[in-house]
């Protein structure tokens, strides 16, 4: 699958994309094919801060349970709740219908400290 042009990767596979102080956050192809199939997403709480690297949702599937971690500190601001009630979009479109929540970004600079696509895909090899 082809990354989007903007994203920014955490060696813990989770992507966000910055769209002004808004962080969108989700976990990668790779990381929801080693997953295999999600059966049920545990959403942050609205309004939560969190600093980067706090664990921050749930994903599970038949294999395992997994924590997702905030790429960056912010303010938990909207939740996928179509991600709720379907997992698998997790699974069709990690980078699309399947992001799993949106940050309020205290400091857009810690993205900058994250993995681009090019240096993802060298992590994973």
């Amino acid at each position: 699958m082809n990354i989007p042009t903007g994203l920014r990767f955490c060696p813990s596979h989770e992507w966000v994309r910055l769209d002004g102080d808004i962080a969108t956050v989700g976990i990668s192809d790779h990381a929801q094919e080693e997953l295999t199939d999600v059966v049920f997403v545990e959403l942050p709480a609205l309004g939560r801060t969190l600093d980067a690297g706090d664990p921050t949702a749930v994903v599970e599937s038949v294999k395992a349970a997994s924590d997702i971690y905030a790429p960056v500190g912010g303010e938990v601001v909207e939740v996928n709740l179509e991600v709720e009630a379907d997992p698998s979009l997790v699974n069709t479109d990690p980078y699309g219908k399947g992001w799993i929540f949106k940050l309020r970004v205290k400091d857009a600079a810690e993205a900058a400290t994250l993995m681009d696509a090019a240096a993802y895909q060298a992590h994973l090899s």
